[in-house]
């Protein structure tokens, strides 16, 4: 099991409403492992993970400082990883037109919706990166996404509601 994963999809699952900043550089983190994976395959793991911390480091500063545009590109790459995750637990190579019309749907959504899509988006990413660090073969994959896509998602929902009611 990759610790650094699961970690970064646990902070995802609990905290990815609450700090905007974690969400978009683990999202750039999680894109950029995933694309150095397919463009630099034979490089040493160091290397996989540079760009993924590169990519995720880039994604955070611009959560602080161009919120407006960090909600597009981290919509975008949550909604383009989220369907790209799908395909491959569904047994399809993942084409590129699902890959963009996840990315659209996911940057529609968090712009319109920000704080539910932000809680929906963190959960499903959060767990997509947990099912990958403990093996997305194994049996009880498909149960343990579920659950914990719902618990992330209420433990969020119930942090936004209190949030509300009583100011941050």
């Amino acid at each position: 099991m990759n610790l650094g994963l699961a970690a970064a999809g646990a902070l995802l699952l609990v905290l990815g409403w609450k700090l905007f900043w974690l969400f978009v550089g683990v999202v750039g983190f999680a894109a950029g492992l995933q694309a150095a994976k397919l463009v630099f395959d034979p490089q040493p793991f160091w290397m996989l993970w540079a760009a993924g911390l590169i990519c995720g480091g880039i994604g955070a500063i611009m959560a602080l400082f161009f919120q407006r545009l960090a909600i597009g590109i981290g919509g975008f790459i949550a909604g383009s990883t989220i369907a790209f995750h799908l395909m491959l637990v569904a047994g399809y190579d993942a084409g590129v037109l699902v890959v963009l019309i996840g990315g659209v749907a996911g940057a529609v959504a968090l712009y319109l919706l920000f704080d539910w899509a932000l809680i929906l988006l963190s959960s499903v990413v959060g767990t997509t990166l947990i099912i990958e660090a403990a093996g997305r073969q194994a049996p009880y994959a498909p149960v343990l996404y579920a659950l914990l896509i719902a618990a992330g998602v209420i433990f969020q929902a119930s942090l936004l509601i209190k949030s509300r009611k009583g100011g941050r």
